[in-house]
């Protein structure tokens, strides 16, 4: 069947028709289904109570968190009632599923036959052997068994139940009545007016009452409809084989059907009947939804209701289980490709799938980045969307370019936009020239979606835009289930094919490692929760810490230093390199002779901007961080690791083997508490430095005062109050050794080691 557009789906239906809440609940399903305020304002203006503006105000209070959730199906099931018709068994043609054939669409009910039905003549008519039968079916020996005789008239003339009813007598003890009554039933139940006929409970009870409580076992639903001809009802439980344990006419024009339930409990009785009650709506067999409760009460066979007898019809048809029908209901409406003949197929084999990344991942497969907190992962598959939208490199590899949508999970919108556009300026491509008119990003930060309700308005979104990659940041965020559990990943990672299917996109995600040391763990097994997760992509890229060398850190700090100093100076003294050149005899890489001649030629605001600059530069060296990402490929060979330095924002590829010989075993032995001392020691050291460097630039005489420091902004942006007691700790720990603090002001006494 194919998946309608809800748009022309509302063609058919009657603003004018329906109530406020029904109005109501074609927004709520819109919006849910992705649709817009605008298109629910236009269809709901052929409504002659339509108030310009209405719509809109409403549709913002829609909140779905709140637990009002209306779906697709209910402007489905509006438009069957205004006259649209789906067509029968047509299956999706692009596999997804949608709200009108989630499953159990058997049958044309435009189409279906009607059943005669014939009532026992008056010969043939033996009260007893009637409820005999339908005890013998549905009721252990000592299961108790509720009904109902006695009636009463409403305020429309209908006749209902006049009270609880009789609820401690047994099957047993009433068949063995029954065969001993000679067909006067009333001898047994008590008598009953044939005007109104009389009913009993489906369900065994406990003997103690009629309530849902009272429910001693949840065996059997009521399935109940008089919208259509009582034939046709019969039919269409033959045609969709329900679990049948007895059928019984009403007198009037219903046909009760009870059917095989077998729940455990009420919680799954609910469920069984509502997937039940869906089927039975699918095809043409509207129930009555009153019926829900397993202590319902349902006609009685053996008594006469008005002109007619309340007889069995027919009994044990259909599957002969619950479970055995759902599985049937499943397996003659599903949307699997048919088994095709290799001989046939190797006659005309299909090529490959391109490469959108050289040899590491093909068009329309899954991709997954797995990593440790903050290795840049997010930054990763922000640079990744931009190489495929640009078609440039990705960590050395030049992608196919196209479309690329980009599903943010984490980060609110403006601070989503701002990382895209640092990685652009990051990455020296200016506005004028990207192509980011083709990268789309869907910020869902706060929405609470399960990727199972998320996928198809994903889906639908996908197909307008043709693209080549859909990248989910990050699916933690959308996992529903046990994490660790292989059977529900398993079920969480078949909607990433879901995607793939239905779009021809390559699904790209990231996942964080588990807890504790990586090193020592196969890639493989890194990632947190089940194996699913590695083994279901068809690329694994693991990336894993390496400590950077101390050498390798040196060598930044200067470069990040010499870049700084010419910023500076190219700014303030454009001809600095004719004398740093010819005067000098230097370079820009002699740093001691640059900063000499910057502390010579710039004012003292020049140098303070100086030093600010620097330290942010430094902190970011600081902060940098080195990876190895490693391959498990299913459709590739596997590839050499590659190093990576992460610098906020960007990842570089370690070009000059800076990190040849780094082992991510060694690196990941520390616990985590080695590294947070660490950590904390190295933002000790750095703070310690840049007061040093502070009191350098400002003291007057060896002497300086914290107010000036403080107000200077080369220590990281203390107050005076952070100052003191830092300063009062330093000195206390011979962090700052050859001097001394008192009232505000510090002094040199000596040489600083």
């Amino acid at each position: 069947m194919t998946k309608y557009d809800l748009k022309e789906l509302l063609e058919y239906i009657d603003p004018s028709s329906l109530s406020y809440q029904e109005w109501c609940n074609v927004g709520m399903a819109l919006k849910h289904e992705g649709y817009s305020a605008e298109e629910w304002d236009s269809w709901s203006s052929a409504d002659s109570r339509y108030k310009k503006g209405e719509c809109f105000t409403k549709w913002n209070s829609f909140n779905e968190e709140a637990g009002a959730i209306v779906t697709g199906g209910t402007i489905f099931e509006y438009a069957k009632k205004g006259g649209w018709h789906p067509p029968v068994k047509e299956k999706y043609k692009d596999g997804a599923i949608g709200w009108d054939d989630e499953i159990g669409s058997i049958i044309d009910t435009d189409s279906v036959d009607s059943i005669e039905l014939q009532e026992p003549s008056d010969n043939d008519w033996h009260p007893s052997n009637e409820l005999i039968r339908y005890l013998s079916t549905l009721f252990e020996t000592d299961d108790y068994v509720g009904f109902v005789m006695q009636s009463m008239e409403n305020d429309k003339g209908k006749y209902i139940p006049g009270n609880r009813g009789i609820y401690k007598m047994t099957a047993g003890e009433l068949i063995e009545k029954l065969h001993k009554c000679n067909d006067d039933i009333g001898e047994v139940l008590g008598d009953y007016n044939q005007e109104a006929g009389a009913w009993i409970r489906f369900n065994p009870l406990n003997g103690e009452g009629v309530r849902n409580a009272d429910i001693a076992s949840f065996k059997y639903a009521l399935v109940e409809s008089d919208s259509i001809d009582i034939g046709k009802q019969l039919s269409i439980i033959h045609q969709i084989e329900l679990p049948v344990a007895a059928v019984v006419y009403s007198g009037s024009k219903s046909i009760h059907a009870i059917v095989k339930i077998e729940a455990n409990d009420s919680k799954e009785y609910k469920e069984r009947v509502a997937y039940l009650y869906k089927i039975c709506d699918k095809n043409g067999l509207e129930v009555d939804g009153q019926n829900k409760n397993p202590s319902r009460l349902s006609r009685m066979p053996g008594v006469i209701r008005g002109e007619h007898k309340q007889f069995i019809i027919e009994t044990n048809t259909g599957k002969e289980s619950y479970d055995e029908w759902v599985e049937w209901i499943e397996s003659i409406d599903d949307d699997l490709p048919d088994e095709e003949c290799l001989a046939d197929s190797l006659k005309n084999i299909p090529d490959y799938a391109e490469e959108l990344i050289p040899g590491i991942l093909r068009q329309g497969h899954k991709m997954l980045l797995v990593g440790p907190s903050k290795s840049g992962k997010s930054f990763a598959l922000i640079e990744l969307c931009i190489a495929i939208t640009e078609g440039t490199e990705w960590i050395g590899r030049k992608c196919k370019q196209g479309n690329v949508l980009y599903v943010n999970f984490e980060l609110d919108r403006p601070s989503c936009l701002h990382r895209f556009e640092d990685v652009y300026n990051s990455l020296g491509i200016p506005e004028g020239k990207r192509h980011s008119k083709n990268l789309y990003t869907w910020n869902l930060r706060g929405k609470t979606l399960t990727l199972d309700k998320l996928v198809p308005k994903l889906i639908r979104r996908a197909k307008k835009r043709n693209y080549r990659a859909v990248v989910i940041d990050p699916i933690y965020k959308v996992i529903t289930g046990d994490e660790n559990s292989a059977s529900e990943m398993a079920n969480f990672c078949n909607q990433f094919d879901k995607i793939a299917e239905a779009t021809g996109a390559s699904v790209i995600y990231a996942h964080h490692h588990s807890k504790g040391a990586q090193g020592s763990k196969k890639s493989m097994d890194r990632a947190s929760g089940s194996g699913v997760f590695a083994r279901d992509p068809d690329a694994l890229l693991d990336m894993i810490e390496l400590d950077i060398p101390k050498e390798v850190k040196d060598r930044f700090r200067k470069e990040a230093e010499v870049e700084t100093i010419k910023a500076v100076l190219d700014k303030a003294v454009p001809n600095w390199r004719t004398y740093i050149y010819k005067t000098l005899k230097t370079d820009e890489n002699d740093l001691e002779a640059m900063n000499n001649y910057c502390a010579e030629m710039l004012d003292f605001d020049q140098m303070t901007e100086l030093e600010i600059l620097k330290g942010k530069q430094l902190y970011n060296v600081d902060h940098m961080s080195a990876l190895q990402i490693s391959g498990t490929l299913r459709e590739f060979a596997s590839f050499d690791p590659i190093n990576v330095f992460f610098k906020y924002p960007l990842h570089y590829l370690d070009n000059n083997n800076l990190l040849k010989g780094c082992s991510p075993d060694k690196s990941s032995r520390k616990s985590k508490y080695e590294k947070m001392n660490e950590a904390k020691q190295k933002e000790q050291d750095e703070n310690v430095a840049m007061l040093i460097n502070a009191f350098e630039q400002l003291n007057v005489d060896g002497e300086a005062s914290l107010k000036d420091i403080a107000s200077s902004g080369l220590v990281a942006g203390k107050t005076i109050e952070a100052l003191r007691k830092s300063v009062t700790r330093w000195i206390k720990s011979n962090k700052l050794e050859g001097f001394e603090y008192s009232q505000g002001i510090i002094k040199k006494t000596g040489g600083h080691t």
